[in-house]
């Protein structure tokens, strides 16, 4: 669990420079998993035809160990589509 919020953490401020954001209160494995929903989620806003690649790529290492079940993944898998979609436009 402490590893996939280092993951994360770094993740966000890499990515988006923005401090980290607030989370409700709760058990810490449920606001992990909202935190990495959040950054898949500004990442995925945030991505151009350009750096859509990268983006899957960034997102993929967050999940690519996790069951098909795991919400996060999920999501990214959800996001690799559209940004799939994005790079055939780009091209």
């Amino acid at each position: 669990m402490r590893n996939r919020l280092l993951v994360a953490t770094g993740m966000w401020k890499e990515a988006t420079g923005d401090p980290l954001p607030k989370l409700e209160p709760g058990k810490p494995i449920d606001q992990i998993e909202q935190f990495e929903l959040k950054l898949v989620n500004r990442l995925w806003e945030r991505a151009t035809p350009d750096t859509a690649r990268e983006i899957a790529d960034r997102t993929w290492d967050l999940v690519h160990d996790r069951p098909d079940s795991d919400p996060v993944k999920k999501r990214v898998v959800e996001c690799h589509e559209a940004l799939a979609k994005m790079t055939r436009l780009g091209d």
